[in-house]
């Protein structure tokens, strides 16, 4: 069974936030975990990248119904038609969540995920009580892993 991990950051980001998000998604994919993410732009585009060069799963949930929305870089496209709800989706299926950059959907995703009781990870996002906050994608990763064992990093 493949493990994932929400990768989640806003549609439009900078060549910094996507390099981050590119980074994240080849160190999960190193690890053995797929990603989830919205399936757009920006993040969502550099993590399944990411995921893709390394060998990695990116499964994406899209706000609309046509799977041409999606990325290139996706490797499971799930067309959902529920607009922003998807977020909801987005954080369900990861175990964890690593928030990269991101405006206010990923501030939804991110209250979402710390309501179900995920460890979620800032790398350069919100900053939100209980959130660890990271500088680079080795220890927002690492950091993850540590909090999914029950471990304060």
């Amino acid at each position: 069974m493949l493990r994932l991990i929400s990768v989640i950051g806003a549609g439009q980001a900078s060549k910094e936030e996507y390099e981050n998000a590119r980074k994240v998604g080849s160190l999960l994919a190193q690890r053995g975990f797929g990603i989830v993410c919205g399936g757009l732009g920006g993040v969502m585009e550099g993590a399944c990248k990411g995921a893709d060069e390394a060998g990695g799963v990116a499964l994406a949930i899209l706000p609309g119904s046509d799977m041409a929305e999606a990325n290139q870089f996706a490797t499971i496209v799930i067309p959902s038609g529920m607009g922003q709800a998807r977020n909801a989706l987005v954080v369900a299926a990861g175990e964890g969540a690593i928030a990269v950059g991101g405006g206010p959907g990923t501030l939804s995703e991110i209250g979402l995920a710390l309501k179900s009781r995920k460890p979620v990870v800032s790398l350069g996002s919100w900053e939100v009580a209980g959130l660890a906050e990271t500088a680079t994608p080795e220890e927002a990763v690492d950091c993850l892993m540590d909090r999914l064992h029950g471990q304060v990093c």
